[in-house]
This record gives C-alpha cells, structure tokens and sequence, in this order.
C-alpha cells in the first residue's frame, strides 16, 4: 500500500505554502483523500497530475525566469501565488530531466574591458569541456544554441568549442527562449546559480524570498535539487 503525503509534505514537494495547497484541494487542482479531519494526497496521483501546466489553470507560457519572478510580459496577469506554482512546476519538471549541466559565473566590474572578459570566459569554457572531454565525445553532433543576447557569450562559445571538437561534429543553431524546453531549462538552471550569488552578495533578496523563502529554505530545496544535475 502506498503511503500518503500530508498536506505539508505537498506543499514541500511544490515549494509553495500550505494554505496555498489547502487552496487548490478546495478548487479540486490537486486530487485529495479526506479521512475525517485530515486531508492527505495520493503521491502518484500527484504525479499524474503536474504533467501538465494545466493542472493548476496556469497559461501555457514558456518559461522564462525574469518576467515570471517580477511579473512582466506573458506573466503581467498572473499573481504572486500562481507564479510560484508556475516555478515549482518547471522545478519538477526539471528534476526528471536527463540532464548535466555546468555554470560560470562572472562580474562585468572585474575586468578591464570586454575582450579580457571574453577572453577568461573562453578559457574557462575550453578547461571544463576538456576536463569532461568524454562526455562530449559520447554524443554524434554537439550542438550550440544561443539567441543573440550577448554576443560576448556567443563568441566565447564559439571560439571555445571550435578549439576542443572537431568542426565536424558541432551544430550551431540560432533560436530563441520560446523555442525550445532545453533552453528554458537552461534559464531556470542560470537563475538558481545567480540566486545563490545574490543571496551570498545580499542582493536583491526581497524577490528571492517572496519564491525561495530565503537563502536555508533555497539551498535545502531549490539548489540542492539544482546542483543534483552538475557534471
């Protein structure tokens, strides 16, 4: 017999608040089992109903870290609790994915100039492609998406990567943030890594906390599940 979760280990699962679970029961978005007072959740009900966005009457919108954390463009409509749930969604989602994934992590007022910006991030991008040259080697095509946000990132990959594969293997794609699930999964994975600095930076904490409940409640929980994908 499986085992039930109760309404706080939902709303653990879903990184959102318990009255917020408490709410979608009511609304029936989330399937429940009432035994006189006390409400608890079939976890593979559960499951089967975050597969899709509609589970919670959320729009189908790609996902794109910073409207979504501030409440702009697609997500202007939306409340903060909505958003949230729209976060511990793609959270999910991420979490079975079967991905690896690494960062890098730089300030503008370090360097000099663009080019000695350009230049470390090339370095540091040839030395982990390197490091994890059998990784890269296991896959027939090796393809580089950008969308043409900062050119200084595009010409780093591209120096980069030409340099340690060979030119035969490398696919260079054009796209853009709605295109396609792998680049918003790298959005929410850059946006758990620059959370992570701004906390320690004590940054811009406010908007953080009203999603990650601040910096002990985002590394048990939102980075640690982050980190799990490292390479």
């Amino acid at each position: 017999m499986r085992q039930l979760l109760s309404v706080a280990e939902v709303a653990e699962r879903l990184r959102v608040s318990q009255s917020l679970v408490y709410k979608m029961i009511e609304r029936r978005q989330i399937p429940a089992i009432r035994i006189g007072r006390c409400v608890q959740v079939d976890p593979r009900a559960l499951e089967e109903t975050l597969r899709s966005p509609g589970w919670a009457d959320l729009p189908n919108t790609p996902f794109h870290s910073e409207p979504l954390m501030n409440g702009h463009k697609d997500y202007e409509l939306l409340d903060i609790e909505q958003r949230k749930v729209m976060l511990a969604y793609f959270s999910s989602f991420v979490r079975k994915l079967p991905i690896s994934y690494i960062t890098f992590v730089y300030r503008r007022s370090q360097f000099e100039d663009p080019a000695r910006l350009m230049e470390r991030m090339g370095r540091d991008i040839s030395s982990a492609m390197i490091e994890h040259l059998g990784f890269f080697q296991s896959f027939d095509d090796v393809k580089v998406y950008y969308d043409n946000g900062q050119d200084i990132v595009k010409q780093a990959l591209d120096r980069s990567v030409g340099k340690v594969l060979s030119k035969g293997v490398v696919r260079r794609r054009k796209t853009s943030m709605t295109d396609y699930r792998l680049e918003q999964v790298a959005d929410y994975l850059c946006t758990i890594e620059l959370a992570l600095v701004k906390y320690e930076a004590k940054e811009n904490g406010e908007t953080y906390n009203k999603f990650f409940g601040g910096i002990g409640s985002f590394k048990r929980n939102w980075l640690k599940q982050a980190r799990s994908k490292r390479i």
